[in-house]
């Protein structure tokens, strides 16, 4: 579990990195000579951590990490950039950002669904954070409104383009604020998942983070009641008691860290360790985490983000 040492470990280490403009890796269409400027231009507030999403998400984790343990020697350092940085002018920088042309793709749907798990976990503090946000959050969410009833086909990747991941945050973030985004994405989950069968698990990819297989088993476990959820669960994966399908119990094997793309693979193993606790298999979980919490920060290119998975693994929901 998750305790004041290894928090503050993890809060050392993103604030290393919340406010490090460079290298920086936009998400960004040029439509005019002018277009090329630096990320702080364009991103007032989430211009560090290499890229939009994980300076959204690193900020999400500092925050919890304050909440979780106010006394920190971190948190006052914490509380003092949120009150630099999480105010009204800066959001409607932001905010303009997604009325450009081109932007409608714009981080979707991982983006957009750890901004609002940033919300929400600012609303919970005694702090202006939440509601200077809060324009920011209801864009967001007015973009999942408009775009599921027009996805077809749910992504299953497991990369940033994951459907399921997205609809887990932004369930999350609905209750209580959005009834009618609840519905929609119970609806949609449903429709793609509901009918899944004998799952192969053809996985891990070369740059997956997270499990297609079981990160939706944690969205139908969140759509379905206990029962329900049971059932499909027992057919979706029908010979989980017999060890198969045999590549979700083995960790992935992480060949060089420096490699961005196959730094993924820790994430996996931390998403992965999310996943199984949840599931109720706590050895399986406790296997993915040791494959990788060591290896936080052995290169940057899993050091700007990989400390938010590890906080899901180890401290989800409370």
């Amino acid at each position: 579990m998750l305790d004041s040492d290894t928090a503050g470990r993890f809060a050392r280490l993103t604030l290393s990195h919340i406010g490090q403009q460079w290298p920086y890796k936009m998400d960004h269409v040029l439509t005019d000579p002018d277009d090329a400027r630096p990320p702080i231009a364009f991103h007032p507030i989430f211009h560090g951590s290499f890229d939009w999403h994980s300076c959204v998400h690193g900020w999400w984790q500092m925050l919890r990490l304050a909440r979780r343990f106010p006394k920190l020697d971190e948190t006052a350092e914490i509380r003092a950039r949120a009150d630099t940085m999480l105010v009204a002018d800066k959001v409607e920088g932001e905010l303009a950002y997604l009325s450009r042309p081109f932007s409608g793709p714009f981080e979707r749907p991982y983006g957009w669904g750890w901004l609002l798990a940033l919300h929400d976990e600012a609303m919970r503090h005694d702090a202006p954070w939440g509601r200077a946000l809060d324009p920011l959050a209801r864009a967001f969410a007015a973009r999942f409104h408009d775009f599921l009833p027009k996805l077809t086909y749910p992504i299953r990747t497991g990369t940033h383009f994951n459907t399921a991941f997205a609809l887990i945050l932004a369930r999350r973030w609905a209750v209580g604020r959005d009834a009618a985004l609840i519905a929609l994405i119970d609806d949609r989950a449903r429709h793609w998942f509901g009918d899944d069968r004998d799952c192969q698990a053809w996985e891990p990819g070369g740059d997956d983070f997270l499990s297609g297989t079981l990160i939706e088993a944690m969205l139908m476990r969140e759509v379905l009641g206990a029962q329900e959820f049971a059932d499909w669960f027992g057919a979706f994966l029908p010979r989980l008691a017999h060890g198969k399908p045999a590549t979700l119990f083995a960790p992935a094997h992480v060949s060089d860290r420096s490699d961005g793309k196959i730094a993924h693979l820790d994430g996996l193993n931390l998403s992965r360790a999310w996943c199984w606790r949840a599931l109720g298999r706590p050895d399986l979980a406790d296997a993915h985490l040791a494959a990788s919490l060591p290896h936080l920060d052995d290169d940057y290119m899993g050091g700007h983000w990989l400390a938010t998975f590890a906080l899901l693994a180890l401290d989800d929901r409370t």
